[in-house]
């Protein structure tokens, strides 16, 4: 199907210059001839602090490489506090609504890239009211469950309402993408084919669309730097955000359980409202010679430093529900060409062992992960060569750019 001078709307809270997938599906849409409009937040993501050129006034509206960009006000997440983070996630939904007006129209179909939180999905849901146009929610992190990842709701009544909630707006979607068949079918179940509040020309549908990789991390680099500070030791390498859900500690616990056995050096690439705590266990470890935080880095510059790596390390926590989800960390790791150290729980730990490419151990289990780091370091250098090559076929066949932007672009359209 042609979808070239399709008009598309993308509504999500985070974009450019925020680092997130979208930046780059965005890309693609506008080389494949769709016409893009972002309705999107003020960038203040990881630190809650507003990026150069930006202030809680704006600017409300730019271009991006043909995209009209429409930003709305919102509460920044400062210092990531739970109250901060609270504040964020409600009020940049409530300003999106008010902020439709501004919108032009005209859209053939409407996508929300739905990270958490799921009130993102509102102004989605008004605009394809407003505009008589087919909603496309691409589920990245299901709610309540991701919620409970982060925050040990036990209160019935409350997980009630936030279930309630979640599905509701699940509901309201004319279709919807899981990143994997289990999220696929606990999509399913809870919210079904009716409900939808308004007729559309297609069925309310699923599919199953992994979040795909960029082109640029399977670059062949090398920081020069990173590989000769780690070059009496093995370097083991994490890159992403901080938070409860990477579960960053268990990787702490591990090196700390090996630190007599193996010369380790764990690298971890990002922040993330989990760094304080993360740097507060590396000193009561006695791990500082060990780990380095090294910052926050534009996502072009990770090959270059995993290609200093020894192996990448990919972690998630001990949950049910995050075990849905396929984490978009895991294709970039795989298109690295490097070893993976998974410490991951259901569809995620299956792909990366179905890979040949990683040795997987159930998630946030810190003896496992410390007995998979030391078979690491004891195969031989041809060993962990032929793993980085098993795991970046495992890329090129489930993860390439191009076969699930298309697939993307037709299930939208």
């Amino acid at each position: 199907m042609s979808v070239s001078g399709k008009k598309l709307l993308i509504v999500t809270q985070h974009f450019w210059p925020e680092n997130f997938r979208i930046n780059d599906i965005v890309d693609g849409f506008l080389a494949d001839g769709i016409q893009v409009d972002v309705l999107c937040g003020l960038p203040n993501y990881p630190k809650g602090e507003w990026f150069d050129g930006y202030t809680a006034s704006g600017p409300m509206e730019e271009h991006w490489h043909g995209a009209h960009i429409y930003r709305c006000k919102e509460i920044p997440r400062t210092g990531n506090t739970s109250v901060r983070i609270f504040l964020n996630y409600v009020s940049w939904p409530l300003h999106a609504a008010l902020a439709l007006h501004r919108l032009p129209g005209g859209y053939d179909a409407i996508l929300c890239y739905n990270t958490s939180p799921v009130l993102m999905s509102w102004p989605a849901i008004l605009a394809a009211h407003k505009f008589k146009a087919p909603l496309t929610n691409y589920v990245l992190d299901i709610w309540p469950e991701n919620l409970y990842s982060v925050l040990n709701v036990k209160n019935r009544f409350l997980r009630w309402v936030a279930l309630s909630v979640s599905d509701w707006h699940y509901r309201r979607a004319d279709r919807l993408i899981a990143m994997s068949p289990g999220l696929e079918s606990r999509l399913q179940k809870r919210v079904g084919f009716k409900n939808s509040w308004r007729c559309v020309e297609k069925e309310k549908s699923y599919a199953v669309i992994p979040q795909y990789c960029e082109d640029f991390y399977a670059q062949s680099a090398c920081d020069a730097a990173l590989k000769e500070a780690g070059k009496d030791r093995f370097t083991l390498m994490f890159a992403g955000n901080f938070s409860p859900a990477q579960s960053l500690n268990t990787a702490l616990l591990a090196l700390h359980e090996i630190k007599d056995k193996a010369p380790v050096h764990l690298v971890l690439v990002g922040d993330g409202m989990s760094r304080p705590e993360l740097e507060h266990m590396t000193d009561e470890l006695d791990l500082r010679n060990r780990v380095t935080f090294y910052g926050s880095v534009a996502p072009t510059e990770i090959p270059a430093l995993a290609g200093a790596a020894d192996a990448l390390l990919v972690s998630l926590s001990d949950s049910p529900d995050l075990g849905l989800t396929i984490p978009a960390k895991l294709a970039s790791c795989m298109a690295a060409k490097k070893p993976l150290l998974v410490s991951i729980n259901g569809e995620g730990a299956i792909a990366a062992a179905e890979s040949g490419g990683a040795l997987v151990s159930p998630a946030c289990d810190s003896d496992a992960l410390a007995h998979n780091l030391l078979m690491l370091t004891a195969m031989s250098a041809d060993e962990r060569t032929a793993m980085g090559n098993s795991a970046y076929a495992y890329y090129i066949s489930h993860y390439r750019r191009d076969h699930l932007l298309r697939k993307l672009e037709d299930f939208i359209f």
